[in-house]
């Protein structure tokens, strides 16, 4: 199988039928637009509640976090270099068809609600400049149109994503130049804390606010794994997946953390943390009111770029399982249109399952977008075993890509992942815990119902035959 997925590599069309057009510059784009989300608009405020102006540091460790999880990715994605990646990479290492049915159902519905949630939010900042349309109007009418464009195909898609993306860079760069401007970089004290009961701090104590932080900063950076389902729309993806992953994590970490800096020396962490737009809130320090409008604007590029972004994935990573021969999804699903040369059936699921989520949960979106982070660190733990078990299982593989530092065979890095993973995961309050593990118990449930159901078709079938 692994040599398998290196056959097409370098060919303008994969295996699968989909047309190879993806250039590294390209796809490290497509991992920038989906970091820089609309997370870091609203995340820095309560971080900054947490941290205070250490709140920097705090984007540094979540940054190191999220590269230590990026470079098991990458060398998982050297070795599996197709759409459906998690439920590759799983497969292959404990070759388990339930458990990697399991994980890739479990990114397939946070990807969906990603895309859901995100575009409730940019309903809000819609509202703003026509609030005589129900905002779960808006919602849906965004699901639709970036579902065309998807279906349109995948060069029209990653250029949107490119011009969408500079567009939010834009945004941030505003304020990192704002700073320098009207801020005060240079005499602002970056290790004030919200503590107000001693004048003395204990190293410790700051340390411990520093890392609290970080549990909720490392929610700006989800989005980076999900690079690897495109794969099989782009050139020589067993090396170019893996640099798009490593660059764009790096480069979102340098925004992040300027941004950071920039945010706190205009406004200070306590403003930062009293607004409820904190970004906007630092552009108004520079530029009155006009500033706060095109942040406001930018927001709505940055939200529908990050749905855009999940809808291109989620019908990826469904129409790379649906085409696996030992997978329960319909085969249906991995249909491509003859001229576009898109799944447009799995990229039709996508848009039906995410506007039914907005119709059925749009006041309960918060709750869900908890409980998607949540499943999110399980599968990033299941990601780091995984490359750990293949470590020792694929001995003699030509790996493009290693995760580096390794006593012997075992990797140091995915297994420093797993520990952090857990850590942030035990930040977690209690009940959205429980929502976590109620839906994956509901997601097993459903893969194990598909699997019966195929299975009695396959009877039925056999049985016909015999007839």
């Amino acid at each position: 199988m692994l040599a398998a997925d290196d056959d097409d590599n370098n060919t303008d069309r994969s295996s699968s039928g989909l047309k190879r057009t993806i250039s590294l510059f390209q796809a490290t784009v497509f991992g920038i637009g989906l970091i820089l989300g609309a997370g870091i608009y609203s995340i820095i405020g309560e971080a900054a509640g947490i941290a205070g102006n250490t709140v920097w540091i705090s984007f540094i460790i979540a940054g190191l976090l999220a590269l230590v999880i990026g470079l098991s990715y990458a060398e998982l994605s050297s070795l599996f270099s197709r759409s459906a990646a998690e439920y590759l990479f799983v497969r292959a290492a404990f070759e388990n068809e339930f458990l990697s049915l399991t994980v890739g159902c479990i990114v397939i519905f946070v990807i969906v609600c990603s895309a859901a949630s995100v575009a409730v939010g940019f309903s809000g900042y819609m509202s703003i400049f026509i609030p005589y349309i129900p905002e779960i109007i808006i919602a849906i009418i965004l699901i639709i149109l970036l579902s065309m464009i998807n279906f349109y195909g995948i060069s029209e898609s990653i250029n949107l994503n490119i011009l969408f993306t500079f567009i939010e860079l834009i945004g941030l760069l505003f304020i990192i130049i704002a700073a320098f401007v009207y801020g005060n970089v240079y005499n602002t004290n970056y290790f004030e804390v919200p503590i107000y009961s001693s004048s003395i701090l204990h190293p410790n104590l700051i340390i411990g606010l520093i890392f609290s932080a970080v549990g909720l900063i490392f929610f700006a950076f989800f989005g980076f794994e999900n690079i690897v389902n495109i794969a099989d729309e782009t050139k020589s993806p067993n090396k170019t997946i893996p640099k798009a992953l490593m660059i764009s994590i790096v480069v979102t970490s340098v925004i992040y953390i300027l941004v950071a800096i920039s945010a706190i020396s205009l406004v200070g962490w306590h403003d930062l943390y009293l607004s409820k737009a904190p970004l906007a809130k630092a552009a108004e320090k520079a530029s009155g009111t006009l500033g706060t409008l095109i942040l406001s604007i930018i927001a709505l590029f940055a939200t529908s770029n990050t749905v855009l972004m999940m809808l291109i994935s989620g019908s990826r990573l469904i129409y790379g399982i649906s085409n696996d021969v030992k997978s329960t999804l319909p085969s249906i699903l991995s249909k491509i249109h003859s001229k576009r040369r898109t799944p447009w059936l799995s990229i039709l699921t996508v848009m039906f399952i995410a506007i039914l989520i907005i119709v059925l949960f749009e006041g309960a979106l918060p709750v869900i977008a908890g409980v998607t982070v949540f499943c999110v660190l399980i599968i990033y733990i299941i990601i780091n075993l995984a490359l750990i078990r293949l470590r020792y299982k694929k001995i003699k593989i030509d790996r493009q890509f290693s995760s580096p530092l390794s006593i012997r065979r075992f990797p140091l890095l995915p297994g420093i992942g797993i520990v952090l993973s857990v850590t942030i995961l035990l930040q977690f309050e209690a009940q959205v815990m429980l929502d976590g593990v109620v839906c994956i118990i509901g997601i097993i449930i459903f893969v194990y119902l598909s699997g019966r159901i195929r299975q009695l078709v396959e009877v039925r079938r056999k049985d016909k035959k015999i007839d």
